[in-house]
Formats: structure tokens, C-alpha cells, sequence
């Protein structure tokens, strides 16, 4: 009884806090402006289907997409031992879906089998993190201490949860054996490790209450983490994927106050519909994060560091200033630090900031974390879109800070100046009076003639 209700005190603490947390964020999200998308439902889903649930972008470097494969599967089917381990914490039954019979022995081997091989590619990533050093996995401005720190977290975490789960397993079995018991379940990882904590019962039940209790406690820290950790794509990748981009990645959205311009200079019996009546006049282009929309703000929420984008960046390869990552991250960041209440695990950096900025003047995204040279940086040729594995669209944040650059503070490059006012005053790029634009064809002629 007294177990029972320790367990659910913590789980209420814990579901409660993370509720609470999600709660948080879904107010930074909303921060952004309105935008309202729509598309064909059929597709949305096949894309969930195929990029969120099937993996799909991963699966353009096959190693770590195999390893990220053994993990979030495990993650997946995981989650039906949880049911399990919630049941029985709440009524003080033991392994209750043992009823299932020959499904609960399959359901077992497969957690089993499952968990070591998450352990296995959790040892693999921190050796590619920390000993081989992939570059794009460390190297960067944006990939400071924290972000560093984050990942090994999280990799350590999830082995410590597998390594709790197995000597909660190993200490059951052995205590069955004991008692004359046919324990529930098949455990094919296990099965022959039973005799590795010894055979005094004491002992035994003390090391699997610890491995049980280690275990759903260390979810429930684990699930209070991730809101304060680049691993919440696990939950974000999903809404976020569906509400992806469907439109060709070449089509830019327009602004709606100067298509309605060009529309009436183009025919003027066109009728320009009023701004709604209180609404502020229409910035053009974001300065901050408020400017963006609550999709660009859920993108930063989604994304998982993993550095795809950036290097496959042209600009970035040619040492440059941009990295679409440090984009998202940069957004992220002040999404945070304009937010109404701190995450539980903040890095230091956001509080810092937050303390800062409250006793100097305030700083926006634009020039307080991204500069005007690193939105110049980028071609627009959509290759970091392409390869993002959760359907994030850096470019659309980089084209709205440059936007709010070229017009509301006619802050774009000399050259590109240059060529704006060649398009205005002569119809092309190029500084030649439209009435010359075909003498090259009267030289060719003449030319071709003697």
C-alpha cells in the first residue's frame, strides 16, 4: 500500500510537471503570428507516414539511420512495458499483462532485444560525439557547451533506463526460479545472466525494486528533460511534419499588403480590402520572434541538431557565416528568452540572458543573435529543407529577417540596391534603358552582314 501511493505521488509530480511544461510551450509557440494552413489532408498524412513514422529522410546515411532506427523503435515499443510498469505501481499488482500469455512472452523478448540494441547504438553515438568528433556534430558556433552536453545526457540516460530495466529483469527472474514460479514472459537477453546477482533473496528483491523504481523514475525525469532538450523533436517531429511545407520549396509566400498593391496598380478598378478595424499596421518581413509565425516558432521546437542542414549548406562549405542550424537554434533561444516562465533543466545561457535583457535595452532575433551577414549568406537553393530528417524550413525564417532588412530598414547589400532601382527605373537588372535592350541584336545583324 505505502509503495503504491509513493508511486502515485511521483507520477502525479511527474506527468503534472511536464504538463505544465508543454503548457509553457505551446504559449511560446502561440507567440507567433497567425497563419493559417491548409492542403490536402491525404497527403499530410502520407508525409507523417513516410518522414515522421517511416523515417524516410534519415535513411541518406544509412549508419546512423540504422542506430537512430534501434532507438526510437525501442522508444516506441518500449512504452507498452510503461502501461505495465503504471499498473502495477498504481495497484501494487505484479507484471498484471502477464494474462496475455504467448503476445506477452513475444512482447517481452521484443523489449528485450530492443533494449540492447539501444544500448548498443546509444555507446555508438557517444563514441561518434566524443571520441570520433563528426564534424557536423560538433563543430559550429552554435554547438557550445550546452548542446554538447545535452546529447551525452540524453545517451547516457537511455542507457542507464535499459541497464535499470535488465537488472529488474534479472533479479525477477532469479527470485521466480527461487519461489518454484514460472515467471511471465520470455527474456532472451537476460534468461541466461538469472545467477548474476547470486541467490540470496534479500539481495534479490532489494536490486529489483531498485531496477523497477530506477527505472519509471528515470522515465519520468527523462520525460521532464526533454522540454528543455533538442531530444523533444521525439514528440514535436510528429505535428510538425504534418503541417510541413506541401507547396513546391521554390514558391515563396507573398506579402499579402503588396499583392494587393500590385493588383491595384495593374487594374485599377481593383479594390483593396480594409485592414480590419484596431489591427496594427502590417510589419513587413520579422525583426523578432513575434514576427515569425507559430509554425516557424514550432520548427525550433522540433529541431534535433543534428547539423544535416548545415552541412550540406554551399554557404557554410565555403566558410561563410550561415548555418541554417544556428538559425533555428538562434530563434529557439529567444523564444525562450522572451517566454513568460523558465524550463525546469534551462541552460544557464537562457537565464542569463533573460537577467541581461531585463536591465539593458532589448535586443530582437535580427542583429541581437542573427546577423545581416549571415541572412546574405544564403542562396536560397533549399538544400538545407531538403535534407532536414523532421521537415523543418530554415529558409522561410531567413527570408523573413531579410525581408524586414530590404523593407522596413533598406538595409539590403550595395549591389542588390543597385539592382532594384535598375528594375524599377528600367524594367531589368541591368543598367540599360529598355529602349537599348535590343542593340546587341542590331550589332550581330550589322556584324554578320559586312
Amino acid at each position: 500500500m505505502i509503495s503504491s501511493i509513493a508511486f502515485i505521488i511521483v507520477a502525479v509530480l511527474g506527468i503534472g510537471l511536464f504538463v505544465w511544461q508543454i503548457r509553457k510551450i505551446a504559449r511560446n509557440i502561440n507567440m507567433g503570428r497567425d497563419k493559417e494552413i491548409s492542403g490536402d489532408v491525404s497527403k499530410r498524412i502520407n508525409t507523417l507516414l513516410l518522414v515522421a513514422f517511416g523515417q524516410q529522410k534519415m535513411f541518406k546515411r544509412p549508419l546512423p539511420a540504422v542506430l537512430h532506427l534501434f532507438v526510437y523503435v525501442g522508444f516506441l515499443v518500449i512504452n507498452v512495458e510503461l502501461i505495465e510498469i503504471l499498473i502495477d505501481g498504481t495497484f501494487g499488482t505484479h507484471r498484471v499483462l502477464g494474462f496475455l500469455g504467448p503476445v506477452y512472452s513475444v512482447l517481452m523478448a521484443i523489449n528485450e532485444i530492443l533494449g540492447l540494441l539501444v544500448i548498443i547504438a546509444c555507446v555508438i553515438f557517444l563514441a561518434r560525439r566524443n571520441i570520433t568528433k563528426v564534424p557536423r556534430l560538433t563543430r559550429g558556433p552554435e554547438m557550445r557547451a550546452w548542446p554538447q552536453m545535452d546529447a551525452n545526457v540524453i545517451l547516457i540516460t537511455e542507457i542507464v533506463l535499459m541497464l535499470a530495466l535488465f537488472a529488474f529483469n534479472i533479479a525477477d527472474q532469479k527470485l521466480s526460479q527461487l519461489n518454484g514460479v514460472q515467471l511471465a514472459g520470455a527474456f532472451p537477453v537476460t534468461s541466461g545472466l538469472v545467477n548474476l546477482f547470486g541467490s540470496d533473496v534479500q539481495t534479490l528483491k532489494i536490486i529489483a525494486a531498485t531496477g523497477w523504481w530506477v527505472h519509471i523514475i528515470g522515465i519520468l525525469a527523462f520525460m521532464n528533460y526533454l522540454p528543455s532538450s533538442k531530444h523533444f523533436h521525439i514528440i514535436m517531429s510528429f505535428p510538425n511534419v504534418y503541417y510541413s511545407k506541401l507547396e513546391p520549396k521554390g514558391q515563396f509566400s507573398n506579402v499579402e499588403s503588396i499583392t494587393h498593391e500590385i493588383k491595384a496598380m495593374l487594374d485599377p478598378s481593383y479594390v483593396v480590402p480594409p485592414a480590419p478595424e484596431g489591427a496594427d499596421p502590417q510589419k513587413f518581413g520579422a525583426k523578432d520572434v513575434e514576427d515569425l509565425t507559430w509554425k516557424q516558432l514550432m520548427d525550433s521546437y522540433t529541431c534535433t541538431e543534428c547539423g544535416r542542414c548545415t552541412s550540406v549548406c554551399p554557404a557554410n562549405i565555403t566558410g561563410k557565416l550561415l548555418s541554417p542550424r544556428k538559425i533555428v537554434m538562434d530563434t529557439r533561444d529567444r523564444m525562450e528568452e522572451k517566454g513568460e516562465s523558465p524550463l525546469i533543466f534551462a541552460p544557464a545561457h537562457y537565464k542569463e540572458e533573460s537577467e541581461r535583457v531585463k536591465v539593458t535595452e532589448e535586443r530582437t532575433l535580427l542583429r541581437g543573435y542573427v546577423t545581416p551577414e549571415e541572412l546574405w549568406a544564403c542562396t536560397t537553393c533549399n538544400a538545407c529543407v531538403e535534407s532536414c530528417p523532421v521537415n523543418i524550413n530554415q529558409l522561410s525564417t531567413i527570408m523573413d529577417l531579410r525581408r524586414y532588412l530590404v523593407l522596413e530598414e533598406s538595409a539590403a547589400p550595395a549591389a542588390l540596391n543597385a539592382m532594384f532601382n535598375n528594375i524599377e527605373n528600367n524594367g531589368a537588372p541591368w543598367a540599360f534603358s529598355p529602349s537599348d535592350r535590343f542593340n546587341w541584336a542590331d550589332d550581330l545583324f550589322m556584324a554578320t552582314k559586312n
